[in-house]
């Protein structure tokens, strides 16, 4: 265990922000699977930007790396395509 009030403090904000990235990265997840399991060309058209935006924003704050975003990203925009 950790003897210096500093560390003590950080490791509790360290798993903080730890339980704070793991929701967002595991929301963003859900949203890609639900996104894939779409069959409606529209539907898909209209959730895209949405989902960019959250794959965006998770990408800025380091959450995700931004190669990553990059290939979810054409990933879901060449399933959308494929969608009649």
């Amino acid at each position: 265990m950790a003897n210096h009030k500093s560390s003590i403090k950080r490791i509790r904000q360290s798993n903080e922000r730890r339980l704070h990235n793991r929701y967002y990265a595991k929301t963003m997840r859900n949203a890609v699977r639900k996104f894939r399991s779409l069959t409606d060309k529209t539907e898909a058209e209209a959730k895209l930007p949405a989902l960019y935006a959250m794959i965006d924003k998770l990408a800025k704050r380091g959450i995700i790396h931004k190669n990553k975003a990059g290939n979810l990203k054409s990933k879901i925009t060449k399933y959308s395509a494929t969608l009649s």
